[in-house]
């Protein structure tokens, strides 16, 4: 390019680039000033504020809640009990005697109901760890977990801590790109009763966490997340305070009125004797009152009664604030509450399913790093090594019905027939197919070991067979056979 066309675009650049002598404050917002409307307005909507309150760290306001308000107590145990409800299958060339070797091993060390307490723990207060034990490996917590040095049968289990239970994460964190972990701590400080202090090394602990936060009010809850109740808390509160002020409009509903006519005069000019015997009268007669009772009036005096029958939109308004709690801790009302669908032709099942929705999005965000760092675990414990193609697929979590189970057993039964016949499978590993639909359908639990270690593994071509066409072509070209 030549100096003069040079010259020509930056003058070009030059003019077309505006020139700011000043600058102004620009406010991208609605305002009307004589309207009162919009921001910076004088108004009540204005004079609202969102303070940072880090309801989590109120450790006394989390255990009082949870053992005090059945709503709080069910939003923190319904989903983690979902959640593990129907639990995983391991998709992998395992046998089905292997799994349940794994499965014993899970059961015996009750590592099911230890995953549950740490999820519900996590919810509760923000964030909870799970401490692999392993046996005669008590002298190494500080050092990472070898799966090599863990002997069949060591595995002993899970021991569940909240994050106020003496366990902290250190300021280490773990700075390895491949770890799944990266980012997190990569040690932990556990206070025992006895003052004791003790050093975990990340690989040896399990974290259930909150819901999650940006990255430096995660810093400010040391890498743990916020307890549920602190996203629920405002909902909480108008529902309460509804019901409760329903409750007490109740004993407002019948109100009994007796004029007197010199009433004023008793108790301005009458003595405390006179005043106590009007006081015990009326008393007697408010207490024993009844259908077949009798009130005394004198002729000046009148009885009325006033009831209150404005409770008509109550119910809606109520059900408005459980909706905003259903909403906000993610449970339909119909599972939170046990409340049935309401409206025309309302069957519920729009809201079962965005429901499973959740319950799938949670099991993939917080139960399935538990599993992935806890099954080559309890395969060295049960199997002495780890399959490479072991991957945890959780059950669906809706059950079955009869009829629904019925055609689905039905289903997998053909498919499994079809294959068979068609050579593709053999008959032990029909058995198997078989075998492992047990769980999931409740059919073929009788089908044993020892029949499937009878059953043949030879592979036998069950189609029809191509027929001989060598004999039709010997005739007559003029394809007479006559």
């Amino acid at each position: 390019m030549t100096r003069r066309m040079t010259g020509f675009y930056k003058d070009r650049n030059a003019a077309s680039t505006p020139v700011l002598d000043s600058f102004a404050p620009v406010l991208d917002a609605f305002s009307n000033t004589l309207a009162r409307l919009g921001f910076g307005s004088q108004n009540l909507l204005e004079s609202t504020e969102y303070p940072l309150t880090r309801l989590t760290r109120n450790y006394q306001l989390m255990n009082s809640l949870y053992r005090s308000h059945w709503i709080v107590r069910k939003i923190i145990d319904t989903i983690p009990e979902d959640m593990c409800k129907n639990w995983y299958q391991i998709t992998s060339e395992i046998s089905p005697e292997a799994f349940d070797a794994l499965q014993k091993v899970e059961r015996r060390t009750r590592t099911k109901a230890s995953i549950l307490k740490g999820l519900k723990w996590g919810r509760l207060y923000g964030g909870a760890a799970g401490v692999i034990l392993i046996k005669d490996q008590e002298d190494y917590l500080d050092q990472p977990l070898n799966l090599d040095s863990i002997m069949p049968g060591s595995y002993k289990g899970l021991m569940i801590l909240d994050r106020w239970s003496g366990i902290t994460p250190t300021s280490e964190l773990i700075d390895d790109v491949n770890d799944p972990d990266f980012g997190l701590p990569a040690s932990y400080q556990i206070t025992t009763e006895t003052a004791q202090t003790i050093k975990v090394h990340a690989s040896r602990v399990l974290r259930f966490t909150g819901r999650d936060l940006p990255y430096w009010e995660k810093l400010a809850e040391m890498y743990w997340g916020i307890s549920e109740i602190e996203v629920i808390y405002d909902e909480l509160k108008k529902r309460d305070n509804t019901s409760w002020n329903i409750a007490s409009l109740i004993f407002m509903a019948n109100l009994r009125v007796l004029k007197m006519g010199d009433l004023g005069e008793m108790l301005s000019t009458g003595s405390a004797q006179i005043q106590q015997k009007l006081y015990n009268t009326l008393s007697a007669q408010n207490h024993i009152l009844s259908n077949m009772g009798m009130q005394i009036l004198g002729k000046d005096d009148d009885f009325d009664t006033k009831q209150i029958t404005g409770f008509n939109g109550l119910a809606s308004m109520y059900e408005c604030f459980m909706m905003d709690i259903a909403g906000a801790c993610e449970i339909p009302v119909t599972r939170l509450f046990g409340r049935s669908p309401a409206g025309l032709n309302a069957t519920g099942e729009s809201d079962d399913q965005n429901y499973e929705g959740v319950i799938e999005q949670k099991q993939e965000a917080y139960l399935r790093p538990v599993l992935e760092k806890l099954l080559p675990v309890m395969c060295m414990s049960a199997w002495g090594q780890v399959p490479e193609d072991i991957d945890p697929q959780f059950n669906p979590y809706r059950t079955l019905d009869n009829k629904e189970m019925a055609d689905l057993a039905d289903k997998k039964s053909k498919a499994i027939v079809e294959v068979y016949n068609a050579g593709i499978i053999s008959q032990k590993t029909a058995m198997k197919e078989l075998r492992q639909m047990a769980d999931e359908t409740s059919l073929f639990t009788n089908v044993t070991d020892k029949d499937i270690q009878s059953a043949s593994d030879v592979i036998t071509n069950m189609g029809e067979a191509v027929p001989d066409l060598n004999g039709f072509f010997e005739g007559e070209p003029d394809g007479n056979t006559n």
